[in-house]
C-alpha cells in the first residue's frame, strides 16, 4: 500500500544532502549577551533582541504583575470576550509613541501581514512589491486575489515604470498598494521610503511598510522608519511593526489612521479568529514602550556597537554587503561553508547562525549577525577575534602571509 506520508522523510533527506536543513539549537535561559545554548556558554550574536529588552527588569516585573491582576490568559479572541483593558491601553500608548491616530496589535507580525494585506487589495486591484520583501509579505500577497507586480530591489526607476504601466491598464485598477520592507532582514539595508512614498502620492497608491527590523532601531528614539524619514501618515498609510524584535516580547501591530484600524480589526481574519495576547505579554509590551521613552541610551548604544563592529569587520577584510543597520551579514557564498563557519564560531564561543537558500539566493549564503545594545566593547572584541580566527581557517578572509 502506498504510504501517503513518505514524501516527508524524502524531502527532509534531500535538504540534509544539500546542506539546507535547519538544526535547532536550544537556548537554556534568557536571551542575554552571554547565554547557554545547547549547554555551552556562548556570546549571543544572532538574536533579534536589539536593545536587550527581553530580560529588562521593568518588562519582567510588568509581566508578573499582570498575571496577578489579570490572570494567565484572556479566555477568548478580542472580538468576543478577550478584549482586555490592558490590550486597549497598549494600543493607545503605541499610537502615541508612533505619532499615529491609532494602532492595532496583532498576535504576531506574520499575522498582521498575512491578515491585512489580502483585505487591502483584492479583485480589480494591484499589489506592487519589492523583490526582496519578507516571506510574510509574500504570503500575504499570495492570499490576495489582486494582480501582482514585483519591482527590482529598492530600484525607484523600476517602481516608477511599474506604476506608470499600471496607470495604462484597461480596465483601470480600482486601487494600487505598494509594499516594502523598511529594513531588509537579510542584508540590513534600508528602503528609500521617502522616494517610495513620493511615487505612491504621484500615482495615487497606498503605501504599506513592514518595519519589523526598524522598530526600536531607526527614527527618533526608535520610533521607526516613518519617523526616520520624517514622513506624514498621508504619505505612508500603513506602518506595520513587531514587538518580537527590539521591543523584546512578541506580537505584531499596525499604525495609521483611525479608519485603517477600524477597517483592519473588522476585516483581518488572523486578528478576528486568533486568541488575544495573554495579559503578561501585553503588559511587557507596554513596559517596553515605557523603556524606549524613558531610557534613550539603549538605542544610542545599539548604534555605537554597530559602528564599532562594522568597521572592525571591514578592516579584517570581511564582505559585509551594503548593510546600513545593526543587521550585518558576513558574506560567505556557499551554503556548506557558511554552516562550517557557524559551527567553528560556536566552538570558539560565538553563537551566530548561517542563512542559506532558500532564505537567500543560491550562492549568497552568509552568517547574519545582529547587534545588541547590551554587548560591551570586550564582548565585541571577543566576537571580532572569533570571526578573524574562523574566517582565516576556512578561507573566508585571507590569512596573514598568503597572497
Amino acid at each position: 500500500m502506498r504510504d501517503p506520508t513518505a514524501f516527508l522523510a524524502q524531502e527532509f533527506d534531500d535538504l540534509v544532502r544539500q546542506e539546507l536543513d535547519w538544526k535547532l539549537r536550544i537556548l537554556g535561559g534568557p536571551s542575554t549577551p552571554w547565554c547557554t545554548v545547547d549547554g555551552k556558554r556562548v556570546l549571543m550574536f544572532c538574536s533579534n533582541n536589539y536593545l536587550g529588552l527581553s530580560n529588562h527588569p521593568r518588562l519582567k516585573e510588568a509581566a508578573i504583575e499582570a498575571i496577578r491582576t489579570h490572570g494567565a490568559g484572556s479566555g477568548s479572541v478580542r472580538p468576543i470576550a478577550g478584549n482586555m483593558d490592558i490590550h486597549m491601553e497598549l494600543e493607545k500608548r503605541l499610537a502615541k509613541f508612533k505619532g499615529a491616530e491609532a494602532s492595532l496589535v496583532y498576535q504576531t507580525g506574520f499575522a498582521a501581514n498575512s491578515g491585512l494585506i489580502p483585505q487591502l487589495a483584492g479583485k480589480g486591484d494591484l499589489i506592487v512589491s519589492d523583490e526582496l520583501n519578507h516571506g510574510s509579505i509574500i504570503d500575504g500577497v499570495r492570499l490576495s486575489v489582486a494582480d501582482r507586480k514585483v519591482y527590482k530591489h529598492s530600484d525607484m526607476d523600476d517602481l516608477a515604470r511599474v506604476l506608470a504601466e499600471a496607470e495604462k491598464a484597461a480596465p483601470a485598477y480600482r486601487r494600487i498598494l505598494i509594499i516594502t520592507d523598511g529594513v531588509f532582514s537579510m542584508d540590513g539595508d534600508v528602503a528609500p521610503l521617502d522616494k517610495v512614498a513620493a511615487l505612491g502620492a504621484e500615482h495615487g497608491a497606498m503605501v504599506y511598510v513592514d518595519d519589523a527590523h526598524g522598530e526600536g532601531v531607526l527614527g527618533d528614539g526608535g520610533r521607526g522608519i516613518v519617523s526616520h524619514f520624517g514622513l506624514k501618515r498621508d504619505k505612508v498609510q500603513v506602518e506595520m511593526g513587531t514587538f518580537s524584535k527590539a521591543f523584546g516580547v512578541v506580537g505584531g501591530h499596525v499604525s495609521g489612521s483611525k479608519d485603517l484600524v477600524n477597517f483592519a480589526y473588522n476585516k483581518s481574519r488572523t486578528w478576528l479568529l486568533s486568541g488575544s495576547h495573554p495579559p503578561a505579554v501585553a503588559a511587557a509590551c507596554l513596559a517596553a514602550v515605557d523603556v524606549l521613552e524613558r531610557e534613550p541610551q539603549h538605542v544610542q548604544k545599539l548604534w555605537d556597537n554597530t559602528r564599532y563592529f562594522k568597521k572592525a569587520m571591514k578592516d579584517l577584510g570581511f564582505d559585509i554587503g551594503n548593510s546600513e543597520t545593526p543587521i550585518t551579514p558576513v558574506m560567505v557564498g556557499e551554503s556548506g561553508k557558511a554552516k562550517k563557519l557557524s559551527s567553528r564560531l560556536f566552538e570558539i564561543g560565538v553563537f551566530a547562525l548561517p542563512i542559506v537558500y532558500p532564505m537567500v539566493a543560491q550562492g549568497k549564503a552568509r552568517i547574519r549577525t545582529i547587534m545588541n545594545a547590551a554587548l560591551t566593547k570586550e564582548d565585541l572584541d571577543f566576537a571580532i577575534g572569533a570571526f578573524e580566527t574562523a574566517g582565516k581557517e576556512l578561507g573566508v578572509v585571507q590569512a596573514e602571509g598568503h597572497a
